[in-house]
């Protein structure tokens, strides 16, 4: 089984997305993943990504928010 633990939780302005960060630890000593859970309604998308692909999408993300600074 599994052990979860909530990072972080939070509502997208447009389009009222909920957003809800997961750490899964595999109780067979597997590696860490982060979960990205994305609501919109009643729909649910689950991503289950590992440390490599996070950081690689947070710089992204990172980026363009930066770009966008002054518009």
């Amino acid at each position: 089984m599994a052990e979860i633990t909530g990072l972080a939780k939070f509502k997208i302005p447009l389009g009222s997305q909920e957003i809800e960060l997961q750490q899964i630890d595999h109780a067979e000593g597997g590696m860490s993943l982060l979960r990205i859970r994305i609501r919109e309604g009643k729909r649910f998308t689950i991503f289950d990504i590992d440390p490599a692909s996070a950081e690689q999408w947070a710089s992204a993300m990172h980026a363009w928010a930066k770009s966008q600074e002054g518009k």
